[in-house]
């Protein structure tokens, strides 16, 4: 993914969605699903690190705004 643009959290949940979608139909060749489930697993590691890097800023945020009052 270093060449590709850094995907937002939204951006990587609608293309899990669009994978887990074609998985769910059955129209993903076989020879593509391996490949379908790297990109899932990495799209899961992106989401993952977002929401991650989302709760701490919040925490801190809220810690702050603790020490203030």
């Amino acid at each position: 993914m270093s060449k590709e643009k850094k995907l937002n959290y939204q951006e990587a949940m609608t293309e899990l969605e669009s994978i887990v979608r074609e998985i769910e139909r059955e129209s993903i060749p076989v020879d593509e699903l391996a490949e379908k489930v790297k990109r899932a697993s990495e799209l899961i590691a992106i989401c993952r690190q977002r929401l991650k890097t989302t709760e701490a800023d919040v925490q801190k945020i809220l810690k702050e705004i603790n020490e203030e009052e």
